[in-house]
């Protein structure tokens, strides 16, 4: 039996196949849409198109960007030897966030995941060693997640850098500050003791 419109139910599927949204959230939300009136509900829709039709990859770093170069490769200011390597573009906007980094990105938009049929092929890899290859980049930094992806990932990285001759390094691992110890597994602490800094 069909509880609901036929277009309200495909409204709920199209939200249902957003990453993290179960069909109880995907109802809440085309409801909510239905809620609003016929011009916000045409800004919405008119948004998502407009992102879709203007926003691409950066040819320098995969970041994504609206404009020829993003606004991170167009800095000059930036310190062009160095490229942190992230998985995906909102962990750009992580690492922008602690403005610790003043280097350049690469995105790969993924890690090596052979449970999920991702090669390595199906990543940005190959752009970021002709980057490399041009000789302006000392330090690679891998950024990916400390998963076994991701730790997979930077290996496999790391090991078609070496005959580069470029610095080749990872993020640090540690207990996150304002955890506390008796939570942290086993993996966290031995990676924080590995880290350790003076002070």
């Amino acid at each position: 039996m069909q509880y609901f419109p036929t277009a309200l139910q495909e409204l709920a599927d199209q939200f249902a196949r957003l990453p993290g949204i179960g069909g109880k959230t995907a109802q809440r939300l085309a409801f909510h849409v239905l809620e609003l009136d016929e011009e916000d509900a045409k800004a919405f829709a008119e948004a998502i198109l407009a992102a879709k039709q203007t926003v691409h990859t950066c040819p320098v770093c995969q970041n994504l960007t609206d404009r020829e170069i993003c606004p991170i490769c167009d800095n000059e200011m930036r310190d062009g030897s160095t490229i942190c390597v992230v998985a995906e573009p909102r962990d750009v906007i992580a690492m922008e966030r602690s403005r610790e980094f003043n280097g350049l990105y690469h995105v790969l938009h993924g890690v090596i995941s052979p449970l999920n049929h991702v090669t390595q092929d199906d990543i940005r890899i190959k752009e970021l060693l002709m980057r490399v290859a041009s000789g302006q980049v000392r330090e690679v930094i891998m950024a990916t997640n400390p998963d076994t992806e991701g730790e997979a990932t930077a290996m496999y990285i790391s090991r078609l850098l070496r005959p580069m001759e470029v610095k080749v390094t990872r993020l640090a691992y540690g207990v996150p500050v304002g955890s506390q110890l008796e939570y942290a597994d086993e993996v966290t602490l031995s990676r924080a003791l590995e880290g350790r800094q003076e002070i």
